[in-house]
């Protein structure tokens, strides 16, 4: 079994608790405006493009309809080739098996306290990370998961058993801006908050905040209502993240940042609906 991942970073901080080595699977079910990862979100069509805009001559023209070939060593990480992508992907995504990804987390599990499954969205490669946990948690090391919530978890209960923890975006309350934002509905979203709660495995969520009026208070209150009954059993924090540009594609890169005192007034928020733990990065 292989899964496509887009890459790797093996040491972040900002993925969960601790250093983290963090797998980023390619493909999405959504499409949300401020995706700062828009190079995780579509399949190459093998049209070549991005080979013609490499700097470094790191991506050879394959056969038509297959993906450049990348030359690894010579590539500089410039970005030329996802900003020249038509189809919001990279040829540089590697298909890796349960093993290929366990000897590249191995040589940096000295320094990490676990992976983190992101993306894209992972739990698209639900039964890869169902093999794929037990196997990182016989290392000593814990395994976490970033989604967008629209996996039936109730149907993988093995996946969860294996897990330490999910972090689960919660982009807006509102039906219709959600649709708007991300082109999908919610209502999987909230049915897997209340899931992932009662199982004990919710241990983060988050929505991002724009200056554009997505109902960001609106969804901090609903949310805080939702897991009201949890949270006093629960370490549960919520995330508030300030919209960056930076990654987006420049269609959307005028959804403004929010002012400081929105964000200290959607905290107040969080923490009046029951959150002690509410952070804003």
């Amino acid at each position: 079994m292989t899964a496509p991942i887009n890459r790797i970073i093996n040491y972040s901080a900002v993925d969960g608790p601790g250093i983290r080595s963090v797998l980023v699977f390619q493909g999405c079910n959504f499409r949300c405006r401020y995706c700062h990862v828009p190079d995780t979100l579509g399949d190459c069509n093998g049209c070549g493009v991005c080979a013609y805009h490499c700097p470094v001559g790191a991506l050879r023209p394959g056969d038509p309809g297959l993906s450049p070939e990348w030359i690894e060593e010579r590539c500089i990480d410039c970005g030329s080739c996802t900003n020249a992508c038509r189809k919001d992907s990279s040829p540089r995504i590697r298909r890796m098996s349960i093993k290929d990804v366990l000897d590249h987390v191995m040589e940096h599990s000295r320094k990490i306290r676990g992976i983190t499954c992101s993306g894209g969205e992972c739990t698209l490669y639900a039964e890869f990370m169902t093999d794929l946990f037990p196997v990182i948690r016989r290392q000593g090391l814990s395994c976490l998961i970033e989604t967008n919530g629209t996996l039936d978890f109730e149907k993988h209960r093995d996946l969860l058993e294996h897990c330490n923890g999910v972090m689960l975006d919660i982009k807006a309350a509102d039906p219709a801006l959600h649709m708007e934002l991300t082109g999908s509905g919610n209502a999987e979203v909230f049915r897997s908050a209340l899931v992932l709660a009662r199982m004990g495995k919710l241990t983060e969520v988050r929505t991002v905040v724009t200056g554009a009026d997505y109902g960001a208070r609106e969804t901090v209150e609903k949310t805080a209502r939702m897991l009201k009954s949890y949270l006093a059993k629960s370490d549960i924090r919520y995330r508030l993240i300030p919209f960056r540009v930076y990654g987006v594609r420049r269609e959307y890169r005028n959804l403004g940042t929010p002012s400081r005192q929105f964000l200290e007034e959607l905290r107040d928020v969080a923490v009046s609906g029951g959150f002690t733990r509410v952070l804003i990065s």
